[in-house]
């Protein structure tokens, strides 16, 4: 496993990703989601620390309509083009 971008974050991470996301436990165990959202929660202090925080912010401000057609429900079915 890769360390955490936050060294105080590793455990943390190691016992999610490691030991519950890759074995499968996210699909259907609430503790995985518990975990993860520790995660988070670590990660979000070291990165306001780092003022990374700022910058992240900037980056998805910047890029709200790449996001917003990349993440739209794709239609079903194949749509002729128009001649």
């Amino acid at each position: 496993m890769s360390a955490s971008l936050a060294p105080e974050c590793n455990e943390v991470k190691e016992h999610w990703y490691s030991e519950k996301y890759l074995r499968g436990a996210e699909k259907d165990n609430q503790e995985c989601a518990g975990l993860f959202k520790e995660y988070q929660k670590c990660l979000a202090v070291a990165l306001k620390d780092r003022g990374i925080d700022k910058l992240l912010d900037e980056a998805r401000e910047d890029n709200k309509e790449n996001d917003a057609r990349l993440n739209a429900p794709k239609s079903e079915g194949f749509v002729r083009p128009r001649s």
